[in-house]
């Protein structure tokens, strides 16, 4: 691929950012990695980036064969982004960053309304260490303030996508969104939200909602500086 900016060295890393390190990229990569979207949609969750430059950053991602353009099945028959497999080769590498990002300090120049569950669970979830998957094949589905997305367990891995599951899920939950932080964060217990009422439980045992929520937990991450929104 050529760039109008490269670092100009035989390194994987410098080839690696030639690719991914124009500001937005990785945004788009996020965004992809919980499942395919329109390009309506791209510009809706980042509506800073703009038509323009979001066009000219993908056209870049679809060079690189990060990003490729397909067709959803029907009933949804829509076109979309979606990425290939190079470029699912990133969800490791992305996820971890994110992780790392959960223990940074708030800045004040960020507003903590800003704050989205789904990636926050992305960056959790995946940190499970794979010998706590083995066996399991389950699918969590997640309504959290105004979003919905899944997590799915399956082959060992642990993956949260946008959106409703596609099947019905093991455990189908509900609750606001500073309930769910302190779920994953571990400022509360499964156990103790169900009872209180914070969390509703509309699908799925006590055993399966304890289940989810010891596996997405994170003790590591200071959650007091998410409950700002």
């Amino acid at each position: 691929m050529t760039t109008a900016r490269t670092y100009g060295q035989m390194c994987p890393l410098a080839r690696s950012l030639d690719v991914l390190g124009e500001r937005w990229t990785l945004l788009i990569v996020r965004e992809l990695l919980l499942g395919p979207k329109r390009f309506k949609d791209l510009v809706d969750i980042l509506p800073a980036l703009g038509p323009n430059r979001l066009t000219t950053r993908l056209r870049g991602l679809e060079d690189a064969g990060v990003v490729q353009r397909t067709t959803l099945p029907p009933p949804a028959g829509v076109a979309v982004y979606e990425l290939t497999e190079r470029g699912e080769g990133l969800r490791e590498p992305l996820t971890s960053l994110g992780r790392w990002g959960l223990g940074l300090p708030p800045s004040p120049d960020i507003d903590p309304k800003t704050t989205r569950v789904d990636l926050i669970a992305s960056s959790v979830s995946s940190a499970v260490a794979p010998d706590k998957l083995v066996g399991l094949k389950e699918i969590y589905e997640m309504h959290v303030g105004r979003e919905t997305f899944h997590v799915e367990i399956a082959d060992g891995r642990m993956r949260t996508r946008s959106g409703r599951a596609p099947v019905r899920p093991d455990l189908e939950v509900a609750c606001r969104v500073r309930t769910f932080l302190k779920l994953i964060l571990g400022g509360t217990q499964a156990v103790d939200a169900v009872q209180s009422g914070d969390l509703q439980v509309a699908v799925g045992s006590q055993e399966v909602v304890e289940r989810a929520f010891d596996l997405m937990s994170n003790t590591e991450i200071d959650y007091p500086v998410y409950l700002g929104v």
